[in-house]
């Protein structure tokens, strides 16, 4: 008994045979849309990056950003005199940038502690107001005006040096690093 093998293909079919050129197709109208809107998308992305990136964040700038006044100041020159001489196609030197300066806003003094005011509240005298005599018209309604001269700003009763409750117009004197107290008193307004 003899066994038959099959044959065997020789070296030369191996494979799917010599390369065919691929018949030469033109692109369709949609595929080239498709091609040119994509690109046009990325190029938007990119310079929406880029914009995103820049100094202008959309918000209002903080004082550090905001633009300072600049002063300019331009050197006054004297006309150059006319010659009759030929032009020459030499490059004249570039004339000297004119000087800046930066005008530095004035400071406003301080205006100190108030020498008038109004309404209920404790003060401390040297700082919310200033020391001195003070009058008032009176009370602001049937209750009186009452007033107090404070040590301290404890609340206890021993730190006051004086008080009153007055039913009209009245007068006190007030020393730095007193606290003064009004309750339903009218403005109070430094005389002396």
């Amino acid at each position: 008994m003899s066994t038959q093998h099959p044959p065997q293909p020789s070296p030369d079919s191996w494979g799917p045979g010599p390369a065919q050129p691929l018949p030469a197709t033109k692109p369709t109208r949609r595929k080239a849309w498709l091609t040119h809107g994509a690109t046009a998308i990325v190029a938007l992305l990119i310079g929406t990056a880029i914009g995103a990136n820049g100094n202008d964040t959309g918000n209002p700038p903080t004082a550090s950003e905001k633009p300072q006044a600049v002063e300019t100041t331009t050197p006054t020159t004297e006309p150059e005199p006319t010659s009759t001489a030929p032009e020459t196609t030499e490059a004249e030197p570039a004339s000297p940038a004119p000087e800046t300066t930066t005008s530095e806003p004035t400071p406003t003094k301080d205006p100190g502690p108030a020498s008038t005011f109004a309404g209920d509240g404790e003060y401390l005298v040297g700082e919310d107001i200033a020391p001195g005599t003070y009058k008032t018209a009176g009370p602001d309604d049937d209750f009186g005006c009452y007033w107090a001269r404070l040590k301290n700003a404890s609340g206890e009763f021993d730190a006051i040096i004086a008080n009153n409750n007055l039913n009209g117009p009245g007068r006190v004197t007030l020393k730095k690093g007193e606290y003064f107290q009004t309750q339903r008193c009218q403005e109070w307004v430094k005389t002396g």
